[in-house]
């Protein structure tokens, strides 16, 4: 039974030559009790289709209407959660829900409201935290204190605008399936917005994507039986299937269309040759060990004593090599790559690069960090700019100009090279990032999660564009990620870290997959999740807190595992 309609809805912002048009012809039927995902890269409207279920905004064609009636404003019965949380900051985690159960249930005597608000924050686990504030909460807390209120309204319907997307990876997870048990606990009717494929499976009835053009796309009917073990859906070949098909749908509508199209313009019939100052700072490296870690340490003060965050680290790395550095947070990837960077003092051992130490900052060991670090009032030229004198002194204006450009286009920038970066989207700035990078010609190449700012199809999109100019330069590289399924795609090899502190390479798996790469060839190779799945079991090894030490092979061997701690 449809309990929420669209027919023929259309949404536009401004007027006449003005008008930004968002949504086209939205025919759309939302069944009583399904969980519905709408998927789709940012700028495809999915928050205004949310918002229009929610009566914050009225189309401008067509209609939307709950159980028959038009959506003229918000209503109890249609409760949302967004990506932001909202809070009150001056309210305990009691005060925040006890909002909401005061507006739905205003006579309730004050012990029936008390047992009602601690009804629904036990509901997502935040028992233990039911007199802290928002301000003493981390992020997934805060989100699930949202979710809390939002079902203490007792709506008919959940409407989620992305509400995971700014938590990490296993909060995220956490929570995605809080939200699946309450839904199917209480059989509410949900639509959760996301642009996360994974995400989408593991929680959908049926997904529908939506297109750049602010159209309805492809449906796609989810059928795997539940509950669905994330674990488990990595040898579910209805998994498997229905992910490569939603993956090839959303690449060749968005990131495809996108990516193919820059390439194009300076790759067939390109403006620059592989500038000459970039070849001539490539000559004279050695090949084996080109890059080695040796019984690497950190070690900081504390009032407590010395705190080894690292510990024997010891990795050789070939030039040409690309490798993925994964672990779980505070597990040590960041300090290792700022020391390999120059930026943090080694404690004990060494890092040599081309068969000299590592010492203080060098372009010629060039760093992506997850924010691009931009000069705002620079243009992408400007900024892509700096450090390029440097690298090539004795080329002319004319050559570091020629070397400035050839990145910029290489990463879909030829027509933005002048735009200030105060202008620019967080993909768009990330590309000159990515850029300027490159320009310095490194001997090597560290990028600290790269893409971990971006939503996961504007990742997709950029990790396309780095394998592509990886691919004509081949510099050694180190990509640190807390994504199994970046790590793979980018990397000959995956460097798998224990926990924090004392943490050290806990395996590593070698990649030999055929380059290029895509990310729709990856998804068919019949290797490809045997690789995933001895990264994700390496995870899950050390989800909860567990401290296994390697082994002399290389493979992590499993000590006693402690509780997981509450947020």
């Amino acid at each position: 039974m449809s309990i929420l309609k669209f027919e023929n809805v259309s949404q536009s912002f401004g007027t006449g030559l003005h008008a930004t048009h968002v949504l086209k012809d939205i025919d759309l039927d939302v069944q009583e009790g399904e969980f519905l995902v709408l998927l789709g890269f940012s700028g495809t409207g999915k928050t205004t289709l949310i918002n229009l279920m929610a009566g914050l905004e009225s189309p401008s064609k067509g209609s939307v209407t709950f159980k028959g009636a038009p959506i003229t404003g918000p209503g109890p019965e249609r409760g949302v959660i967004f990506q932001s949380y909202s809070l009150m900051p001056w309210l305990t985690v009691n005060g925040n829900v006890g909002l909401a159960v005061d507006t739905v249930f205003p006579n309730l005597s004050s012990a029936e409201r008390a047992e009602k608000v601690a009804h629904y924050v036990n509901m997502v686990g935040l028992s233990h935290a039911a007199t802290r504030r928002p301000a003493e909460l981390s992020g997934g807390m805060r989100q699930r204190v949202n979710v809390a209120r939002a079902l203490a309204m007792n709506p008919e319907m959940l409407l989620l605008d992305e509400p995971l997307s700014a938590l990490d990876a296993l909060t995220r997870a956490n929570l995605a399936d809080e939200i699946e048990h309450i839904w199917e606990a209480d059989k509410k009717t949900c639509v959760l917005i996301t642009n996360d494929v994974d995400e989408a499976i593991i929680l959908a009835d049926r997904i529908i994507a939506l297109n750049p053009d602010g159209t309805l796309g492809q449906e796609f009917k989810v059928t795997i039986p539940r509950p669905r073990d994330r674990m488990a859906m990595n040898t579910n070949d209805q998994f498997k299937r229905l992910r490569a098909d939603v993956t090839k749908y959303l690449m060749d509508v968005g990131i495809e269309a996108k990516v193919g199209g820059t390439r194009t313009l300076p790759d067939v019939t390109p403006i620059h040759s592989l500038p000459t100052a970039v070849s001539e700072a490539q000559k004279g490296l050695i090949n084996d060990r080109f890059l080695d870690f040796s019984q690497l340490h950190k070690v900081y003060p504390t009032p407590k004593g010395p705190l080894t965050v690292v510990e024997d680290f010891d990795l050789k790395i070939d030039r040409g090599e690309f490798i993925s550095l994964i672990g779980h947070s505070g597990c040590g990837k960041s300090t290792v790559l700022t020391m390999a960077a120059g930026l943090n003092s080694i404690s004990k051992g060494a890092i040599k690069l081309d068969g000299r130490h590592v010492e203080g900052a060098d372009p010629e060991r060039a760093v992506v960090f997850q924010s691009p670090n931009l000069f705002p009032w620079l243009s992408a030229r400007e900024n892509c700019a700096i450090g390029v004198d440097k690298v090539y002194p004795k080329a002319s204006r004319a050559e570091r100009q020629d070397v400035v450009e050839y990145y910029l286009e290489r990463v879909g920038l030829a027509d933005a090279m002048d735009k200030p970066a105060c202008d620019m989207s967080n993909g768009m700035q990330q590309r000159v990032g990515i850029a300027r990078a490159f320009a310095l010609s490194p001997k090597l190449l560290l990028l600290d999660e790269p893409f971990g700012m971006l939503d996961s199809l504007t990742r997709w999109e950029l990790q396309e564009v780095l394998m592509e100019v990886w691919s004509r330069t081949k510099v050694t590289a180190i990509c640190v990620t807390h994504d199994v399924d970046e790590a793979i795609l980018l990397a000959d090899r995956v460097v798998m870290m224990t926990n924090g502190p004392q943490a050290t390479i806990g395996k590593i798996t070698h990649v030999d997959l055929p380059r290029p790469r895509t990310r729709k060839a990856l998804l068919e190779h019949p290797d490809y999740y045997t690789y995933r799945q001895e990264v994700l079991d390496f995870l899950e090894e050390y989800e909860h807190g567990s401290t296994p030490k390697p082994t002399a092979g290389g493979t992590a061997k499993p000590k006693a595992t402690k509780p997981i701690a509450a947020e």
